[in-house]
Formats: C-alpha cells, sequence, structure tokens
C-alpha cells in the first residue's frame, strides 16, 4: 500500500462502509452501548458480524469463559433490539507468542472476508476489547493487512504513565503483532483521552430509563454495576467502547480530534517503545463529550 492510500485510509471514511465489530461484551456495561450505537448508525454502517473476544477479571474464569459470556451477551442484546447479524466465537486463549495465532471461527472469517476487499475499499474492523482474534486474523492471512482498517480502543496516552490498560495488558502480543503489521491502525488510548467520556446516575435517569427498552436496560445495567461498588456515593461512569465506534462517524471532526503519528509499539514492561521504521498510524487524542453523549442519546432513545 502506498503512502497516499494509507493516509487516505487513516481518514475518517466517506459513504457507507462494511463495519465488523470484535467485543468482550460481558466484560463491563460499555461494549452494550457500542453495539446498540454501530447497529443505530445504518446510515453510514453496515455490519457484517459482531466477534466475541477473550477477556478475565471478576466477571469471567477465564479467557475462554469471558469469550463465552460475551457470545451470549452479544445475542441477548441482539435480541433484544430485533436485530440479525452474524456472530462469531473467538480465541479460547491469548497469544502465546508474536508468531501463532489462535484458531477461532472469528479469527478465521475476519482472514476469509478480508479476501473480498481492497486497499481502495477496505474492511473496517472496530475491536473494543483484547485484539487476539484480529491479531490470529492477520497472522492466519498476512495480506489482510491491505484490506482492512483496524480501529482499537486500546492503551493509555502516550503522555501517560504507562500503558498497563485492560484491553492492552491482557494480551501485549496480539497488539504488538497488529500494530506492527502495517494494518491501517486507529488507536483511541483510555486513560488520558476517552477517560472524559463519561456519565452520570442522574444523566442515566433522565435521558435513557424509560425511553424504550434497550435504553432502559443500559441504563439500569449501567447504575446497578456502578452502585455495586459506589455504596451511595456520587459517580461518573466512562462508556469507553462508543467512542471507537464514533471514529467511524466522526465526519468533520465532530466527536473527536487525531492526527497521524509514527506507530509507537506496546512493550512487554508496560510501557511503549519507539520504532524507527513504524508505520503511520491515527492518534485519537481528544474526544468532545458533549457532541458524542447527544448522538448517543438521540440514536439509543428514537
Amino acid at each position: 500500500m502506498n503512502i497516499e492510500q494509507r493516509i487516505k485510509n487513516l481518514s475518517v471514511p466517506c459513504g457507507k462502509i462494511d463495519v465488523v465489530l470484535d467485543t468482550d461484551a460481558y466484560n463491563e456495561i460499555d461494549d452494550q452501548f457500542a453495539i446498540a450505537y454501530m447497529l443505530k448508525s445504518k446510515y453510514k454502517l453496515n455490519v457484517k458480524a459482531i466477534c466475541a473476544a477473550p477477556f478475565h477479571n471478576g466477571r469471567s474464569g477465564g479467557p475462554k469463559d469471558g469469550m463465552e459470556k460475551s457470545y451470549d451477551e452479544i445475542l441477548r442484546l441482539l435480541s433484544m433490539m430485533k436485530e440479525e447479524v452474524d456472530v462469531f466465537k473467538g480465541s479460547e486463549k491469548y497469544l502465546e507468542d508474536e508468531k501463532t495465532p489462535v484458531i477461532s471461527d472469528a479469527a478465521k472469517m475476519m482472514a476469509e472476508l478480508s479476501e473480498k476487499y481492497s486497499p481502495e475499499k477496505p474492511l473496517y474492523i472496530v475491536a473494543i476489547g483484547a485484539i487476539t482474534n484480529v491479531a490470529s486474523a492477520l497472522l492466519l492471512n498476512p495480506k489482510m493487512k491491505d484490506n482492512v482498517v483496524v480501529v482499537w480502543l486500546g492503551g493509555h496516552a502516550h503522555h501517560y504513565c504507562d500503558t498497563i490498560e485492560f484491553n492492552m495488558k491482557q494480551d501485549i502480543a496480539a497488539a504488538r503483532v497488529v500494530m506492527q503489521s502495517g494494518v491501517p491502525f486507529v488507536q483511541l488510548p483510555c486513560e488520558g483521552v476517552v477517560g472524559n467520556f463519561k456519565i452520570s446516575e442522574p444523566e442515566l435517569n433522565f435521558w435513557f430509563i424509560g425511553k424504550n427498552e434497550l435504553a432502559t436496560y443500559l441504563g439500569e445495567n449501567t447504575i446497578s454495576e456502578a452502585n455495586s461498588y459506589a455504596k451511595g456515593l456520587a459517580w461518573t461512569r466512562t462508556i469507553w467502547d462508543v467512542t471507537a465506534v464514533a471514529w467511524l462517524l466522526n465526519d468533520d471532526e465532530q466527536f473527536m480530534l487525531s492526527r497521524i503519528i509514527s506507530t509507537k509499539n506496546p512493550a512487554y514492561d508496560g510501557l511503549y517503545e519507539a520504532d524507527a521504521d513504524g508505520y503511520p498510524m491515527a492518534y485519537v487524542y481528544h474526544i468532545k463529550r458533549d457532541a458524542l453523549m447527544i448522538d448517543l442519546i438521540n440514536k439509543i432513545t428514537a
């Protein structure tokens, strides 16, 4: 891919595009917002498939269990929304090294589907969890890098003290595979950038709950989880994953600002390392919180 095409593919796409979403949907409460937001943006986003990503925290017994629970959560949300989208199970474990893919239905689907696209008409893959499935697809089909654009919510801001962020730290090898592969890559960092996209209980009660079944589910799910740790105190909750979908909708920079930089790869020591031969990537450095929140509210409650 020549530099002109790469820079074009790192810009917000024009017209209607095909998208695959890769999500650890059961991990917390924000993936559900992102799935709904994507499916409510049909004027621009044609969702080809949704893939379940692995995760391991207090809500799962391990990466496989996290992926299975995410698969079920995706189906639950699609049923609620009365939407029909192909759903694929992803990796049951993280990459063991930077050369060996984890074979899964999701990775095989992405590797095969990418063959139908080109640098001039790419497939957009939005990843909002550990990026194992995408890395495995790239290892299965290295030519895929020319036919897709990867948009990932992962890592922290480059000015932050470390990059020990949930999506990234679970599978550093996968992050390194993707970021060094040469695929056009868009990063939305968590702390220091996307952490600004917060919502509070009064806002959820006012804007979401009671508006429709979906909005009520999203609002009540968020309030329930936040109150489980807030213990009656004031709180705000970041709904991180919405921003990765919003990058695709960011015409005229209405929701966020980004710039082209040379890729910095995550190292195994929890920091970024400079890459003298790093490919250009798009780096989001500011979220326009209110503008994006208004669009999210309007679409979910329509």
